[in-house]
Order: C-alpha cells, then structure tokens, then sequence
C-alpha cells in the first residue's frame, strides 16, 4: 500500500534526479567558490573569475536549495531535516555525502512502496 503523505513514485524519481544533479553541481560550484576566494583574498588576484564567481555559485546554490525543498516536501520530511539538509550546502564537499545518503534512502523508500 501506496502511504498518502509521499508524492508519487515517478514524482519522486524526477526529483530525486534534479536534485542528484545539482548537488554534484553545487559541491563543485562549492569548492571553485572556495578556489576563487583564496586567490581574491589571499593572493590578492583580481580578474573576471575573482569578480562574476560569487554570483554565478549564488544562482547555482539556489537552484540547489529548490531541489531540497522539492524532494523534501515530495518525500513529507519534517521541516528539520529540510534545512539541515539546505545548510549542507554551505560546507565543501558536505553536498557530495549528502547526495549518496539521500539517494539511497529514497531509493529504499521507492523500493519498499513497490
């Protein structure tokens, strides 16, 4: 029996998909972010990387964080595990480690609900 909280299996796939994506986009955006800013502020390098990275990570975290919220409401978590999941985001290489735990345990609910 289908439990009447969850989205629909093929709702959950799509956004577990989007989600898996962009968390590998994100922790790569992370880490050049952290890249950009040692040479900014360490090496004291201005160039039109140093200057646009920023704003560019800032659009990528975004739509990161969209994809939280999208699995997470679609997979009824409490709006705990929500933002923790969403602060993730802001440690380097945390997003990568989140998105493995996260796969599987949505793929053991997927499993289970078939």
């Amino acid at each position: 029996m289908y439990p009447t909280n969850l989205a629909k299996p093929l709702q959950i796939r799509r956004a577990l998909g989007i989600y898996r994506v962009l968390a590998i986009v994100a922790g790569i955006a992370l880490f050049i972010l952290v890249v950009e800013m040692v040479m900014k502020y360490g090496m004291h390098q201005e160039n039109w990387f140093t200057k646009n990275w920023s704003y560019i990570h800032g659009f990528i975290y975004m739509a990161y964080a969209a994809s939280i919220a999208n699995l997470g409401l679609k997979l009824a978590w409490p709006m705990m595990r929500i933002v923790v999941n969403l602060l993730s985001g802001f440690v380097p290489l945390a997003p990568f480690f989140a998105e493995r735990k996260i796969t599987a345990e949505t793929n053991g609910i997927l499993a289970r609900v078939y």
